[in-house]
């Protein structure tokens, strides 16, 4: 809404979306390649052994080039085909990829606020200490997390989880009514309905009121759900607004390095994660895609702060005076709760896959059961191999993903992975009332994530992500129930029922699965 309380437009998909996007440069690239071929071919005869040799000690040093990077076999792969199919093509679109112009600026300004924060992450003493007398086996992971996340554990957290987006929104409007000294929300997608306008009239309510209110949200957003002036009307609300990476002709890989995190936190003692953007399908208004099923969970107590310093990370990032101390204000309210909580977010912008090292060790760590609930199911065969060993070695593995896709190709992808996992004993679900949109893991009664990290390259490598690690909290009980009825409302997939599956899916996975790491 504007001052004047009319809707603000939104924004429309434009020719510059396309002129600009990746698509159009591919496009550019392979005209190109095609112009060199028709170029050897009719007019440049003489001159054919020569280019010949060129371009294979050209396309024999690219393939070197890749396969001596840091990247995954998986990656590695895609690249190495792609160049040796098409060497000028393949090679232009790596270099721009790899050199990243547009993100340089974005990353440098990234490591910087980050590394302001550090005398600022609120770290307990002694809470590793509590850690090894009261919960050994969660030693290594949050080892790992302090480490190479900065992402500390807390106790005296209080977690509550939500199964459903109407749930979540019900909790979220009564906690941001009760802030007194700021209010931080950062989100991937928002657009104008009944959940973003609701929310927004408590904003500005609070904004008169003196609060610190922060909005932070993904420039994807301009393309179609929010007009590209957006943060300027909601400053004219006294809401300090930003958009994260707005999309730059030619030099963004727009569809990498997204703010794919979902924040809020209030005052420091109260925050909110899980997979539920700020649109209306997310609570099951007017979804397209059937039941919207998705996840969040509430931390009220220390571990609130860990969110607080996600936040502040990303925001302070173009502040010429970053600010930090929010981070170490404790709860006035002390929380006593058993159990341990660490909040943990990660950059693509460094060679650390949190998420992924995160999800491989509840894996590897499993010895009774494995619960997964993700929209999308693309991931590296380290995560494959992982699952599949899981599974042989006895641990009850199940994954319930989406009915109904909300990306046709990207449904096929996942379900490509669907035969090597049933022959190794997983059990595979399609929620048939719709979509899954959760991204949880929980194991042995013990161990949960829930946050924003979904099961693909795009979440694993290319995103801004968070979650929660949970250890011995009574909400884990809630979130295996809740598993337990989403599985209710689920057809299992057999050997058999992938026979069924359409050809023409069939075929586009064996070409398209060599892509699987840049989709």
């Amino acid at each position: 809404m504007t001052e004047t309380g009319k809707p603000v437009r939104k924004g429309k998909r434009s020719l510059l979306r396309i002129v600009f996007s990746r698509t159009m440069l591919i496009t550019l690239l392979l005209i190109l390649n095609f112009l060199y071929l028709l170029s050897v071919i009719f007019d440049l005869f003489k001159f054919v052994p020569v280019l010949f040799g060129s371009l294979v000690v050209f396309t024999a040093a690219m393939e070197l080039l890749i396969l001596n990077s840091r990247d995954d076999v998986d990656v590695k792969l895609t690249w190495a085909v792609v160049v040796a199919v098409l060497p000028l093509l393949g090679a232009a679109l790596y270099a721009f990829v790899r050199f990243d112009l547009g993100n340089r600026v974005n990353r440098k300004l990234l490591q910087n606020s980050v590394q302001a924060s550090l005398p600022f992450v609120p770290e307990d003493p002694g809470i590793m200490e509590q850690i090894q007398a009261e919960a050994a086996e969660l030693l290594p992971v949050a080892r790992y997390l302090t480490d190479q996340a900065n992402a500390p554990a807390f106790t005296n957290t209080e977690v509550s989880y939500y199964p459903l987006g109407e749930d979540f929104f019900e909790a979220l409007l009564p906690e941001l009514e009760k802030a007194e000294r700021y209010i931080y929300m950062e989100y991937f997608l928002v657009s104008e309905g009944h959940m973003w306008n609701s929310i927004l009239e408590i904003l500005k309510r609070k904004a008169a009121e003196g609060v610190d209110v922060r909005f932070l949200y993904d420039g994807m957003n301009a393309f179609s759900n929010l007009p590209y002036g957006y943060p300027k009307e909601l400053e004219k609300l006294s809401i300090r607004c930003k958009m994260h990476a707005p999309v730059r002709p030619f030099f963004s890989t727009h569809y990498n390095y997204r703010d794919h995190r979902k924040i809020t936190v209030i005052d420091g003692h109260t925050a909110f994660t899980g997979g539920i953007n700020l649109e209306d399908c997310y609570i099951n208004i007017d979804s397209p895609y059937g039941h919207w099923k998705d996840t969040a969970i509430m931390l009220k107590g220390d571990g609130a702060r860990g969110f607080t310093l996600l936040f502040l990370q990303m925001w302070n990032a173009t502040e010429r005076t970053p600010d930090f101390t929010p981070c170490l204000q404790r709860p006035e309210h002390h929380v006593r709760c058993e159990g341990f909580v660490i909040p943990y977010g990660y950059s693509p912008m460094d060679d650390e896959n949190v998420g992924e090292q995160v999800y491989l060790h509840m894996i590897n760590r499993a010895n009774d059961y494995l619960y997964i609930m993700t929209p999308y199911l693309i991931p590296d065969e380290e995560l494959i191999n992982a699952l599949c060993f899981a599974a042989k070695r006895g641990v009850d593995v199940r994954l319930i993903l989406p009915g109904i896709p909300d990306k046709r190709s990207i449904y096929a992808l996942s379900r490509s992975h669907y035969r090597v996992l049933i022959e190794s004993g997983v059990r595979v679900y399609e929620y048939t009332p719709g979509f899954v949109h959760a991204k949880v893991f929980l194991c042995d009664d013990l161990h949960a994530a829930v946050g924003t990290i979904n099961l693909d390259y795009r979440s694993l490598r290319h995103h801004f992500e968070c979650s929660a690690y949970l250890y011995g909290l009574p909400a884990l009980a809630d979130i295996k129930e809740d598993f337990h009825r989403t599985q209710e409302a689920c057809r299992r997939i057999y050997l058999e029922d992938i026979r069924k599956f359409s050809r023409f899916s069939k075929i586009f996975t064996y070409l398209a699965k060599f892509a699987a790491p840049l989709l």
